[in-house]
């Protein structure tokens, strides 16, 4: 096997099985440590790998993305304690959008006890965190459902959300970069996260140190447009500072 056919056996498993470490690398293909380290690095250089501690993760392009499956099982803990504080920036608010994806299923189930609550989503694990809740609406955007992330897309989701002006929007993004913005995979995701944007006064963004410094396809904000992002502390205080400078209070958690 040349070095080419093997690096594209690697960004295979590191899509199927997520984030690949050297060693790990080396023993599966009976390579030495280094030459696995050069095939990482080759990955990492033509942007489809994004370097993390310990290895390296796939990054998400107009031909991949990860699904609800990978992202209900990385870095779950540190999605959970997001997923709290971003909930508390709820400040009055009587209506909310939640964004597909794990960690505003997740804000969802902070907010089942919120009494006099209505809330928007395009999200189907979001809206069943919702079902049992006295308190809360649900308001389930209509469409086309994408399989991938069980959440719908196209012109009737559109068509509804633009009708509407919500309080705040929990929004996730596939990348944030402060040269490139919000960026998303999906054209048709994008285009249901920008009128979430466009369609609410106040804008919080979720995610994980894990999209920060990364790019993919479509962009649907730029960070000035929040008024607040909730990371982890794997983001450092020195990225942190740096993205406050463009508006944003930023919360490590």
């Amino acid at each position: 096997m040349d070095s080419q056919e093997r690096q594209l056996r690697i960004l295979d498993l590191a899509r199927a099985e997520g984030k690949m470490d050297v060693a790990g690398l080396a023993s599966t293909f009976g390579i030495a440590v280094e030459t696995a380290r050069r095939d990482l690095r080759a990955l990492v250089d033509r942007g489809v790998l994004r370097r993390v501690h310990g290895g390296a993760v796939a990054v998400e392009t107009t031909g991949f993305e990860s699904d609800a499956g990978y992202r209900a099982s990385a870095n779950v803990r540190e999605k959970r304690r997001i997923a709290s504080a971003a909930a508390a920036l709820l400040h009055g608010a009587e209506s909310v959008y939640l964004d597909e994806g794990f960690t505003p299923r997740l804000i969802a189930e902070e907010l089942a006890s919120v009494a006099r609550l209505t809330v928007v989503t395009a999200s189907l694990p979001a809206a069943q965190a919702l079902a049992s809740s006295t308190g809360v609406t649900v308001l389930l955007l209509g469409g086309r459902m994408r399989g991938r992330t069980l959440a719908t897309v196209d012109h009737w989701a559109l068509r509804m959300l633009c009708e509407l002006q919500i309080d705040v929007a929990f929004l996730g993004a596939n990348g944030i970069s402060r040269e490139h913005g919000l960026t998303t995979p999906d054209p048709a995701v994008a285009a249901i996260k920008t009128a979430a944007v466009n369609q609410s006064r106040r804008r919080v963004l979720v995610g994980t140190h894990t999209k920060f410094g990364v790019s993919s396809f479509c962009r649907f904000a730029m960070v000035p447009d929040f008024e607040t992002i909730v990371t982890d502390q794997g983001l450092s205080v020195h990225e942190a500072k740096r993205y406050e400078a463009l508006g944003p209070r930023v919360l490590r958690i």
